[in-house]
Protein backbone atom coordinates (compact mmCIF):
# COMPACT_ATOMS: atom_id res chain seq x y z
CA UNK A 1 0.00 0.00 0.00
CA UNK A 2 0.91 3.36 -0.79
CA UNK A 3 2.33 5.63 2.41
CA UNK A 4 -0.59 8.09 1.91
CA UNK A 5 -2.79 5.59 3.02
CA UNK A 6 -0.48 3.61 5.67
CA UNK A 7 -0.77 4.50 9.27
CA UNK A 8 1.77 3.23 10.92
CA UNK A 9 0.89 0.24 13.56
CA UNK A 10 -0.78 -1.57 10.67
CA UNK A 11 2.20 -0.77 8.17
CA UNK A 12 4.90 -1.96 10.60
CA UNK A 13 3.10 -5.52 10.52
CA UNK A 14 3.52 -5.82 6.59
CA UNK A 15 7.06 -4.51 6.65
CA UNK A 16 9.49 -6.98 4.51
CA UNK A 17 11.45 -7.10 7.77
CA UNK A 18 8.54 -8.00 9.77
CA UNK A 19 7.92 -10.82 7.31
CA UNK A 20 11.21 -12.53 7.74
CA UNK A 21 11.02 -11.86 11.38
CA UNK A 22 8.10 -13.81 11.67
CA UNK A 23 9.13 -16.68 9.51
CA UNK A 24 12.54 -16.82 11.88
CA UNK A 25 10.02 -17.32 14.69
CA UNK A 26 8.58 -20.51 13.34
CA UNK A 27 12.00 -21.64 12.44
CA UNK A 28 13.10 -21.30 16.19
CA UNK A 29 10.17 -22.42 17.61
CA UNK A 30 10.21 -25.54 15.45
CA UNK A 31 14.43 -25.99 17.03
CA UNK A 32 13.17 -25.65 20.05
CA UNK A 33 10.56 -28.40 19.85
CA UNK A 34 13.28 -30.40 17.93
CA UNK A 35 15.68 -30.87 21.00
CA UNK A 36 13.42 -32.99 23.11
CA UNK A 37 13.40 -34.93 20.18
CA UNK A 38 17.08 -35.62 19.79
CA UNK A 39 17.14 -33.96 16.61
CA UNK A 40 19.01 -30.48 17.40
CA UNK A 41 21.18 -29.87 20.47
CA UNK A 42 19.83 -27.49 22.68
CA UNK A 43 23.40 -25.61 22.50
CA UNK A 44 22.43 -25.57 18.94
CA UNK A 45 19.27 -23.45 19.76
CA UNK A 46 21.28 -21.39 22.39
CA UNK A 47 23.13 -19.95 19.47
CA UNK A 48 20.40 -19.42 16.90
CA UNK A 49 18.28 -18.23 19.11
CA UNK A 50 21.70 -15.67 20.27
CA UNK A 51 23.01 -14.68 16.73
CA UNK A 52 20.23 -15.18 14.19
CA UNK A 53 18.55 -12.05 12.58
CA UNK A 54 17.09 -10.59 9.35
CA UNK A 55 19.25 -8.51 6.80
CA UNK A 56 16.20 -7.88 3.97
CA UNK A 57 19.19 -6.41 1.85
CA UNK A 58 20.86 -9.62 2.05
CA UNK A 59 17.95 -11.87 1.21
CA UNK A 60 17.38 -10.25 -1.56
CA UNK A 61 20.56 -10.44 -3.07
CA UNK A 62 20.73 -13.66 -2.62
CA UNK A 63 17.26 -14.26 -4.16
CA UNK A 64 18.46 -13.20 -7.09
CA UNK A 65 20.57 -16.24 -7.55
CA UNK A 66 18.17 -18.77 -6.05
CA UNK A 67 14.96 -17.41 -7.59
CA UNK A 68 13.56 -18.33 -4.06
CA UNK A 69 12.76 -16.33 -1.41
CA UNK A 70 13.09 -18.52 1.25
CA UNK A 71 15.90 -20.40 0.20
CA UNK A 72 17.00 -16.79 0.38
CA UNK A 73 16.01 -16.41 3.97
CA UNK A 74 17.30 -19.71 4.89
CA UNK A 75 20.57 -18.93 3.95
CA UNK A 76 20.63 -15.53 4.97
CA UNK A 77 19.89 -16.64 8.56
CA UNK A 78 22.07 -19.76 8.60
CA UNK A 79 24.84 -16.99 7.44
CA UNK A 80 24.03 -14.61 10.98
CA UNK A 81 24.13 -18.20 12.87
CA UNK A 82 27.28 -20.52 11.90
CA UNK A 83 28.16 -24.10 11.71
CA UNK A 84 24.59 -23.99 13.99
CA UNK A 85 22.75 -22.55 11.14
CA UNK A 86 22.87 -26.10 9.69
CA UNK A 87 19.71 -26.80 12.02
CA UNK A 88 17.49 -24.49 10.55
CA UNK A 89 14.40 -25.51 8.65
CA UNK A 90 15.34 -29.14 9.16
CA UNK A 91 12.42 -31.38 8.14
CA UNK A 92 10.58 -28.44 7.00
CA UNK A 93 8.90 -27.03 3.44
CA UNK A 94 8.42 -23.62 2.63
CA UNK A 95 4.90 -23.28 2.85
CA UNK A 96 5.33 -24.65 6.73
CA UNK A 97 7.45 -21.80 7.68
CA UNK A 98 6.08 -18.62 5.18
CA UNK A 99 1.92 -19.76 5.98
CA UNK A 100 2.34 -20.24 9.65
CA UNK A 101 4.53 -16.45 9.46
CA UNK A 102 1.86 -15.69 8.19
CA UNK A 103 -0.79 -16.66 10.32
CA UNK A 104 1.32 -14.55 12.96
CA UNK A 105 0.77 -11.63 11.15
CA UNK A 106 -3.08 -11.86 10.14
CA UNK A 107 -3.46 -12.28 13.41
CA UNK A 108 -1.69 -9.46 14.34
CA UNK A 109 -3.70 -7.18 11.63
CA UNK A 110 -6.59 -8.78 13.15
CA UNK A 111 -6.06 -7.58 16.74
CA UNK A 112 -5.31 -3.79 15.28
CA UNK A 113 -8.29 -3.86 13.29
CA UNK A 114 -10.60 -5.27 16.00
CA UNK A 115 -8.74 -2.29 18.15
CA UNK A 116 -10.29 0.08 15.32
CA UNK A 117 -13.69 -1.39 15.60
CA UNK A 118 -14.16 -0.89 19.22
CA UNK A 119 -12.96 2.86 19.10
CA UNK A 120 -15.39 3.53 16.06
CA UNK A 121 -18.29 1.05 17.99
CA UNK A 122 -17.54 3.78 20.86
CA UNK A 123 -18.27 7.11 19.01
CA UNK A 124 -20.83 6.08 17.29
CA UNK A 125 -22.69 5.22 20.45
CA UNK A 126 -21.57 8.26 22.00
CA UNK A 127 -22.77 10.40 19.25
CA UNK A 128 -25.85 8.68 18.74
CA UNK A 129 -26.77 8.90 22.60
CA UNK A 130 -26.00 12.79 22.06
CA UNK A 131 -27.88 13.19 18.84
CA UNK A 132 -31.10 10.87 20.04
CA UNK A 133 -33.20 14.05 20.18
CA UNK A 134 -32.16 15.65 17.25
CA UNK A 135 -35.35 15.66 15.15
CA UNK A 136 -34.38 15.11 11.25
CA UNK A 137 -36.71 14.14 8.33
CA UNK A 138 -35.93 10.53 7.23
CA UNK A 139 -35.66 9.86 3.22
CA UNK A 140 -36.99 6.80 1.52
CA UNK A 141 -35.86 6.87 -2.47
CA UNK A 142 -34.19 10.14 -1.50
CA UNK A 143 -37.63 11.43 -0.84
CA UNK A 144 -39.10 13.00 2.44
CA UNK A 145 -40.82 9.97 4.83
CA UNK A 146 -41.17 10.49 8.09
CA UNK A 147 -38.95 12.20 11.05
CA UNK A 148 -36.21 10.41 12.69
CA UNK A 149 -33.56 11.66 14.82
CA UNK A 150 -30.21 11.71 13.73
CA UNK A 151 -29.35 9.39 16.80
CA UNK A 152 -31.67 6.84 15.50
CA UNK A 153 -29.70 7.52 12.11
CA UNK A 154 -26.12 7.14 13.84
CA UNK A 155 -27.44 3.97 16.28
CA UNK A 156 -28.15 2.04 13.05
CA UNK A 157 -24.75 2.92 12.08
CA UNK A 158 -23.13 1.37 15.07
CA UNK A 159 -25.02 -1.47 15.49
CA UNK A 160 -24.09 -2.55 12.05
CA UNK A 161 -20.21 -1.53 12.98
CA UNK A 162 -20.99 -3.90 15.76
CA UNK A 163 -21.93 -7.16 13.11
CA UNK A 164 -19.14 -6.19 11.06
CA UNK A 165 -16.63 -6.42 14.38
CA UNK A 166 -17.53 -9.60 14.98
CA UNK A 167 -17.13 -11.30 11.88
CA UNK A 168 -13.66 -10.04 11.84
CA UNK A 169 -13.17 -11.50 14.54
CA UNK A 170 -14.31 -14.66 13.87
CA UNK A 171 -12.43 -14.65 10.56
CA UNK A 172 -9.07 -13.32 12.34
CA UNK A 173 -9.11 -15.90 14.62
CA UNK A 174 -9.95 -18.67 12.48
CA UNK A 175 -6.95 -17.24 9.94
CA UNK A 176 -4.52 -17.30 12.33
CA UNK A 177 -3.56 -21.09 11.78
CA UNK A 178 -0.79 -22.45 10.94
CA UNK A 179 0.78 -26.16 10.03
CA UNK A 180 3.90 -28.10 9.78
CA UNK A 181 2.89 -30.84 8.12
CA UNK A 182 5.21 -30.88 5.18
CA UNK A 183 5.34 -31.08 1.54
CA UNK A 184 1.35 -32.59 1.30
CA UNK A 185 0.55 -32.89 4.92
CA UNK A 186 1.00 -36.22 5.96
CA UNK A 187 3.66 -35.40 8.33
CA UNK A 188 6.15 -37.20 6.24
CA UNK A 189 9.56 -35.48 8.25
CA UNK A 190 8.11 -34.03 11.28
CA UNK A 191 5.16 -35.80 13.50
CA UNK A 192 1.95 -34.26 14.19
CA UNK A 193 2.87 -33.82 18.15
CA UNK A 194 5.84 -31.58 17.07
CA UNK A 195 3.04 -29.49 14.69
CA UNK A 196 0.73 -29.36 18.29
CA UNK A 197 3.95 -28.13 20.33
CA UNK A 198 5.37 -25.53 17.71
CA UNK A 199 1.81 -24.03 17.54
CA UNK A 200 0.37 -23.87 20.89
CA UNK A 201 3.95 -21.69 22.04
CA UNK A 202 2.73 -19.57 18.82
CA UNK A 203 -0.65 -18.82 19.63
CA UNK A 204 -2.05 -20.32 16.30
CA UNK A 205 -4.23 -23.17 15.51
CA UNK A 206 -3.77 -25.85 14.16
CA UNK A 207 -4.93 -27.16 10.32
CA UNK A 208 -6.17 -30.33 11.28
CA UNK A 209 -5.60 -31.78 7.76
CA UNK A 210 -3.31 -29.44 5.84
CA UNK A 211 -2.07 -29.77 2.17
CA UNK A 212 1.23 -28.02 1.63
CA UNK A 213 -0.71 -25.26 2.51
CA UNK A 214 -3.02 -23.81 5.08
CA UNK A 215 -6.32 -23.79 2.75
CA UNK A 216 -7.40 -20.69 1.57
CA UNK A 217 -10.95 -20.46 1.98
CA UNK A 218 -9.81 -18.97 5.85
CA UNK A 219 -8.34 -16.05 4.22
CA UNK A 220 -11.04 -15.81 2.05
CA UNK A 221 -12.96 -15.02 4.93
CA UNK A 222 -11.47 -12.86 6.21
CA UNK A 223 -11.05 -10.74 3.45
CA UNK A 224 -14.68 -11.25 2.66
CA UNK A 225 -15.51 -9.66 6.22
CA UNK A 226 -13.10 -6.78 5.34
CA UNK A 227 -14.72 -5.99 1.79
CA UNK A 228 -18.09 -6.22 3.81
CA UNK A 229 -16.75 -3.85 6.56
CA UNK A 230 -16.08 -1.26 3.92
CA UNK A 231 -19.14 -1.05 2.58
CA UNK A 232 -20.58 -0.57 5.86
CA UNK A 233 -18.08 2.65 6.22
CA UNK A 234 -19.06 3.39 2.32
CA UNK A 235 -22.67 3.60 3.61
CA UNK A 236 -22.33 6.12 6.50
CA UNK A 237 -19.79 7.65 4.11
CA UNK A 238 -22.53 8.15 1.24
CA UNK A 239 -25.25 9.24 3.77
CA UNK A 240 -23.02 11.98 5.08
CA UNK A 241 -22.63 12.97 1.48
CA UNK A 242 -25.80 13.30 0.52
CA UNK A 243 -26.36 15.12 3.44
CA UNK A 244 -23.77 17.41 3.09
CA UNK A 245 -25.51 18.58 -0.43
CA UNK A 246 -25.89 21.97 -0.65
CA UNK A 247 -29.28 21.91 -1.59
CA UNK A 248 -30.05 19.65 1.89
CA UNK A 249 -26.98 20.86 4.17
CA UNK A 250 -27.63 19.16 7.28
CA UNK A 251 -24.48 16.95 7.83
CA UNK A 252 -20.85 18.39 6.88
CA UNK A 253 -17.28 16.96 7.23
CA UNK A 254 -15.34 18.45 9.46
CA UNK A 255 -13.19 21.56 7.90
CA UNK A 256 -9.86 22.81 9.30
CA UNK A 257 -8.35 26.30 9.02
CA UNK A 258 -5.94 26.64 6.17
CA UNK A 259 -7.87 23.39 4.36
CA UNK A 260 -9.71 24.55 0.69
CA UNK A 261 -12.03 22.61 -1.17
CA UNK A 262 -11.11 23.70 -4.88
CA UNK A 263 -8.28 25.69 -7.00
CA UNK A 264 -10.65 27.61 -8.73
CA UNK A 265 -13.88 27.71 -6.34
CA UNK A 266 -12.54 29.39 -2.83
CA UNK A 267 -16.58 28.29 -1.74
CA UNK A 268 -16.18 25.01 -1.91
CA UNK A 269 -16.45 23.06 0.71
CA UNK A 270 -16.48 19.54 -0.10
CA UNK A 271 -16.89 16.20 1.42
CA UNK A 272 -13.62 14.82 0.23
CA UNK A 273 -12.97 12.26 2.92
CA UNK A 274 -16.59 10.36 3.13
CA UNK A 275 -15.54 9.96 -1.18
CA UNK A 276 -12.29 8.76 -0.36
CA UNK A 277 -13.67 5.77 2.15
CA UNK A 278 -16.12 5.59 -0.84
CA UNK A 279 -13.46 4.71 -3.20
CA UNK A 280 -11.69 2.71 -0.88
CA UNK A 281 -14.30 0.20 -0.40
CA UNK A 282 -14.33 -0.30 -4.31
CA UNK A 283 -10.89 -1.67 -3.65
CA UNK A 284 -11.92 -4.02 -0.87
CA UNK A 285 -14.21 -5.27 -2.62
CA UNK A 286 -11.78 -5.85 -5.78
CA UNK A 287 -9.90 -7.94 -2.87
CA UNK A 288 -12.78 -9.86 -1.55
CA UNK A 289 -12.39 -11.68 -5.25
CA UNK A 290 -9.45 -12.15 -5.69
CA UNK A 291 -9.84 -14.05 -2.02
CA UNK A 292 -12.21 -15.85 -3.57
CA UNK A 293 -10.59 -16.93 -6.62
CA UNK A 294 -6.95 -18.20 -4.57
CA UNK A 295 -9.15 -20.94 -2.63
CA UNK A 296 -9.95 -23.86 -5.64
CA UNK A 297 -5.38 -24.41 -5.97
CA UNK A 298 -4.41 -27.59 -7.87
CA UNK A 299 -3.79 -30.53 -6.46
CA UNK A 300 -2.07 -30.39 -2.89
CA UNK A 301 -0.76 -26.40 -4.14
CA UNK A 302 -0.03 -24.14 -7.02
CA UNK A 303 1.53 -20.80 -6.38
CA UNK A 304 -1.19 -19.18 -8.17
CA UNK A 305 -2.25 -17.73 -4.84
CA UNK A 306 1.17 -16.35 -3.83
CA UNK A 307 1.47 -13.08 -5.83
CA UNK A 308 -2.08 -11.85 -5.08
CA UNK A 309 -1.79 -12.17 -1.41
CA UNK A 310 1.63 -10.30 -1.37
CA UNK A 311 -0.76 -7.30 -2.58
CA UNK A 312 -3.92 -8.50 -1.48
CA UNK A 313 -3.79 -9.13 2.35
CA UNK A 314 -1.10 -6.16 3.32
CA UNK A 315 -3.46 -3.30 1.23
CA UNK A 316 -6.62 -5.16 2.33
CA UNK A 317 -5.92 -4.64 6.39
CA UNK A 318 -4.48 -1.30 5.67
CA UNK A 319 -6.99 -0.09 3.92
CA UNK A 320 -9.40 -0.90 6.36
CA UNK A 321 -7.25 0.57 9.15
CA UNK A 322 -6.62 3.47 7.51
CA UNK A 323 -10.87 3.69 6.90
CA UNK A 324 -11.48 3.16 10.54
CA UNK A 325 -9.30 5.39 11.92
CA UNK A 326 -10.57 8.47 9.88
CA UNK A 327 -14.35 7.44 9.97
CA UNK A 328 -14.09 7.73 13.84
CA UNK A 329 -12.45 11.45 13.31
CA UNK A 330 -15.71 11.96 11.12
CA UNK A 331 -17.82 11.15 13.49
CA UNK A 332 -15.97 12.73 16.06
CA UNK A 333 -15.93 15.84 14.62
CA UNK A 334 -19.03 15.77 12.47
CA UNK A 335 -20.61 19.13 12.00
CA UNK A 336 -24.63 18.89 13.11
CA UNK A 337 -27.02 21.16 11.41
CA UNK A 338 -30.18 21.26 13.49
CA UNK A 339 -31.34 24.28 12.52
CA UNK A 340 -31.06 23.00 8.34
CA UNK A 341 -32.98 20.19 9.41
CA UNK A 342 -35.64 22.09 10.82
CA UNK A 343 -35.92 24.43 8.00
CA UNK A 344 -36.37 21.29 6.11
CA UNK A 345 -39.06 19.45 7.62
CA UNK A 346 -40.94 22.93 6.89
CA UNK A 347 -40.37 22.96 3.75
CA UNK A 348 -42.15 19.49 3.22
CA UNK A 349 -45.16 21.33 4.00
CA UNK A 350 -46.63 18.68 6.05
CA UNK A 351 -46.54 16.33 4.34
CA UNK A 352 -44.66 13.63 6.05
CA UNK A 353 -47.90 13.45 7.85
CA UNK A 354 -50.08 12.01 5.36
CA UNK A 355 -49.80 8.21 7.38
CA UNK A 356 -51.32 9.67 10.49
CA UNK A 357 -54.06 11.54 8.07
CA UNK A 358 -54.82 8.16 6.58
CA UNK A 359 -55.24 5.67 9.44
CA UNK A 360 -57.16 8.33 11.10
CA UNK A 361 -59.66 8.45 8.20
CA UNK A 362 -59.86 4.56 8.80
CA UNK A 363 -60.10 3.77 12.41
CA UNK A 364 -61.91 7.33 13.36
CA UNK A 365 -64.02 7.95 10.23
CA UNK A 366 -64.61 4.71 9.12
CA UNK A 367 -63.47 5.34 5.16
CA UNK A 368 -62.34 2.10 3.61
CA UNK A 369 -58.36 2.23 3.25
CA UNK A 370 -58.65 2.46 -1.04
CA UNK A 371 -60.65 5.66 -0.18
CA UNK A 372 -59.16 7.27 2.14
CA UNK A 373 -55.85 6.47 0.43
CA UNK A 374 -57.18 8.35 -2.70
CA UNK A 375 -58.62 11.53 -0.75
CA UNK A 376 -54.88 11.90 1.27
CA UNK A 377 -53.33 11.52 -1.72
CA UNK A 378 -55.40 13.71 -3.48
CA UNK A 379 -54.92 16.61 -1.17
CA UNK A 380 -50.81 16.03 -1.15
CA UNK A 381 -50.17 16.40 -4.67
CA UNK A 382 -52.28 19.40 -4.77
CA UNK A 383 -50.11 20.95 -1.53
CA UNK A 384 -47.00 19.88 -3.07
CA UNK A 385 -48.24 21.21 -6.72
CA UNK A 386 -49.17 24.46 -5.25
CA UNK A 387 -46.50 24.88 -2.37
CA UNK A 388 -49.10 25.08 0.63
CA UNK A 389 -49.69 22.83 3.81
CA UNK A 390 -51.37 19.58 3.86
CA UNK A 391 -53.40 20.70 7.02
CA UNK A 392 -54.17 23.21 5.17
CA UNK A 393 -55.49 21.63 1.98
CA UNK A 394 -57.49 18.86 3.99
CA UNK A 395 -59.29 21.26 6.29
CA UNK A 396 -60.68 22.46 3.16
CA UNK A 397 -61.45 19.52 1.46
CA UNK A 398 -65.19 18.68 2.31
CA UNK A 399 -64.74 15.14 2.78
CA UNK A 400 -62.13 15.22 5.27
CA UNK A 401 -63.69 17.99 7.30
CA UNK A 402 -66.67 16.38 6.96
CA UNK A 403 -65.31 13.08 9.02
CA UNK A 404 -62.52 14.83 11.33
CA UNK A 405 -62.80 17.33 13.48
CA UNK A 406 -60.10 20.64 13.56
CA UNK A 407 -59.32 18.72 17.10
CA UNK A 408 -58.25 15.57 15.37
CA UNK A 409 -56.66 16.54 12.23
CA UNK A 410 -54.25 18.61 14.49
CA UNK A 411 -53.23 15.45 16.23
CA UNK A 412 -51.99 14.46 12.85
CA UNK A 413 -49.47 16.47 12.86
CA UNK A 414 -47.77 16.09 16.16
CA UNK A 415 -44.90 15.66 15.28
CA UNK A 416 -43.41 13.95 18.71
CA UNK A 417 -45.76 10.59 17.76
CA UNK A 418 -43.57 9.25 14.78
CA UNK A 419 -40.93 9.70 17.48
CA UNK A 420 -42.19 8.30 20.78
CA UNK A 421 -40.11 5.23 20.47
CA UNK A 422 -36.83 6.50 19.58
CA UNK A 423 -35.61 6.36 23.59
CA UNK A 424 -36.72 2.95 23.56
CA UNK A 425 -34.25 2.00 19.85
CA UNK A 426 -31.58 4.47 21.62
CA UNK A 427 -31.34 2.48 25.10
CA UNK A 428 -30.82 -0.46 23.16
CA UNK A 429 -27.63 1.13 22.32
CA UNK A 430 -26.32 0.02 25.98
CA UNK A 431 -25.65 -3.54 24.59
CA UNK A 432 -22.80 -2.58 22.73
CA UNK A 433 -21.57 0.42 25.06
CA UNK A 434 -23.07 0.63 28.69
CA UNK A 435 -24.25 4.20 29.20
CA UNK A 436 -22.26 4.01 32.49
CA UNK A 437 -19.25 3.47 30.97
CA UNK A 438 -19.36 5.74 28.85
CA UNK A 439 -20.08 8.21 31.48
CA UNK A 440 -17.40 6.95 33.64
CA UNK A 441 -14.76 7.28 30.51
CA UNK A 442 -16.26 11.28 30.14
CA UNK A 443 -15.68 12.30 33.46
CA UNK A 444 -11.98 10.76 33.70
Amino acid sequence: MIPRYTLPEMGAIWTEQAHFEQMLRVEIAVARAQIGRGMVPAEAVRVIEARAHIDVTRIEEIEKTTDHDVIAFVSQVAETVGDEGRYLHLGLTSSDVVDTGLALQLQAAGRRLIDDLDALIEALVARARAEAGTVMMGRTHSVHAEPTTLGMKIAGWAFEVARDRARIAAAAADAATGKISGPVGTYSHLDPDLEEEVLTALGLHRDPVSTQIVQRDRHAALIAAIAITGGSLERIATEIRNLQHTEIGELMEPFRAGQKGSSAMPHKRNPILCERIAGMARLLRGYAVTAMENQPLWHERDISHSSAERVMLPDATILLDYMLVKTRGLIVRLVVRPERMRENIERGLGLHCSSRVLLALVEEAGMSREEAYTVVQSNSMKAADERCQLRDTLAADPEVAARLSDESLAVCFDESYFLRNVPTAIARLDDLVPARREAADVAR
